[in-house]
C-alpha cells in the first residue's frame, strides 16, 4: 500500500492501488507461424462440406472455428475430404433445392475462410483431397490457404493443445 500526504491528524492517508496494467494485444501476423511453435494453439479438422447447410445458416463450421480461435487463444483449421472445396478460389455457395423450394441463403465458405485468415488462424488443406476434387493447380486455392501432404498434420498433433473435429 502506498501513502500520500498526511491527514490533519498526522496519520498518513492510504492511496488507492493503481489499476493493474493490461498486457499488450497480441500482434496479428500476416502469415501464421509454423505449428512447431504453437503449443497453446488448437487444431480443428473439417471433413464434411455444407453439413446441415439449411439448419446452420446463422452459424456454420467456419464461423464456429472463428469463435474457437478467439476463445481458445488460437486455432488452426485443416480442411479434408469434400471440405477442401471451401478453399477453392473459384468456389461458390451451391443453391440447395428441397422439392420445389430453393434455398439460396447457404453461407459462402470463402467469406468464412477470409475471416479466419485475417484473424491469424492458419488454414491448411491436404494435397490428396485437393487432387481427388480436381484442385491441383497452383492458383486453385484462396490466398493464404496452405497445402500440406496427406498425414503431415497428424504427425504434428502432439504440438497442439487440442485436436478436434468440427
Amino acid at each position: 500500500m502506498t501513502v500520500s500526504a498526511p491527514l490533519p491528524s498526522g496519520k498518513p492517508v492510504p492511496s488507492q492501488p493503481s489499476e493493474p496494467s493490461r498486457p499488450p494485444e497480441p500482434s496479428r501476423p500476416s502469415e501464421p507461424p509454423e505449428p512447431s511453435v504453437r503449443s497453446c494453439r488448437s487444431l480443428a479438422i473439417v471433413e464434411r462440406a455444407y453439413r446441415g447447410a439449411v439448419e446452420t445458416q446463422f452459424s456454420d463450421a467456419l464461423y464456429c472455428a472463428f469463435l474457437f480461435h478467439r476463445h481458445l487463444g488460437g486455432l488452426d483449421v485443416l480442411l479434408r475430404g469434400p471440405a477442401v472445396g471451401y478453399a477453392a478460389a473459384a468456389a461458390r455457395a451451391p443453391e440447395l433445392r428441397l422439392g420445389t423450394a430453393v434455398f439460396s441463403t447457404v453461407t459462402d465458405p470463402r467469406k468464412g475462410l477470409d475471416v479466419l485468415l485475417e484473424s491469424g488462424s492458419g488454414v491448411w488443406v491436404e494435397e490428396p483431397d485437393l487432387l481427388a476434387h480436381g484442385l491441383d493447380g497452383e492458383d486453385s486455392l484462396l490466398p493464404g490457404v496452405r497445402r500440406v501432404p496427406g498425414g503431415a498434420m497428424a504427425a504434428r498433433w502432439a504440438e497442439y493443445r487440442a485436436v478436434f473435429y468440427l
